[in-house]
């Protein structure tokens, strides 16, 4: 329903009792299956370095602002600058089982005044890539963002190009918003970047869906999921 200032001009709808929220804090945070740590160069480096050292080649890089690595002191140098940003703030991606760090994301573009929030730089190794591990990893930055610091708006930003991402946010119940031309420059070529969001109303049910995918029921004993995830926020999955 449309609200009209003393102008007759339509305005947005009214925020009530609305306060400038937290920063995020530099914090560990554990699941299931994995944990997130703050990125921290000389614990996660060598791990992170062989984890994506299985990848076949560099593709998984072709859409990052950086990488490929060429060595370990390479990207090393690389992540202790990451692990020393405020914005973006990096987070390793820690596999219970093995202890092993796999991969990396980070919450950043933070604007607290006005409840929003981007995740970005998931940096996957192909041994976290499609597992239950990469899916509670954003599982439990979305619940931090929307439950304990009451963000209204969590944001998703790619490459247009880049299907697979475009793939993986629809996955996790992000909403396509369209595309901004011309938005960057980066690795000597231009970028359309293709714009996806969360905002706090959706976020029960995607809460939800989570919470049944992520089950250990959910899983066969060869670790085959029974239900999607898209099956699980489905309103008449509860």
């Amino acid at each position: 329903m449309s609200r009209y200032n003393e102008y007759g001009q339509p305005v947005g709808e009214a925020v009530s009792g609305w306060s400038r929220r937290a920063l995020p804090e530099r914090r560990t945070f554990l699941g299931a299956y994995c944990m997130l740590e703050p990125l921290d160069a000389s614990q996660h480096a060598a791990s992170l370095f062989s984890a994506f050292s299985q990848a076949a080649d560099g593709r998984d890089w072709t859409y990052l602002p950086v990488g490929p690595f060429p060595d370990l002191a390479a990207y090393r140098d690389y992540l202790a600058a990451a692990a020393s940003s405020q914005d973006p703030g990096h987070y390793a991606v820690i596999d219970l089982a093995s202890g092993d760090a796999i991969g990396t994301l980070a919450l950043m573009r933070m604007d607290p005044g006005s409840g929003v929030i981007e995740v970005g730089h998931v940096t996957f190794s192909p041994r976290l890539q499609q597992t239950r591990l990469a899916t509670e990893a954003h599982f439990l930055l979305m619940r931090y963002v929307f439950d304990e610091l009451r963000y209204r708006r969590y944001e998703w930003k790619c490459d247009a190009l880049n299907a697979p991402s475009r793939q993986a946010a629809l996955r996790l119940g992000f909403q396509f918003e369209g595309i901004f031309r011309q938005a960057l420059v980066y690795k000597q070529r231009t970028r359309d970047t293709a714009w996806f969001s969360v905002i706090d109303s959706d976020w029960p049910l995607l809460r939800a869906g989570f919470a049944r995918w992520l089950c250990q029921d959910n899983f066969t004993a060869q670790g085959q999921q029974r239900c999607t995830l898209a099956a699980c926020r489905a309103p008449s999955a509860g």
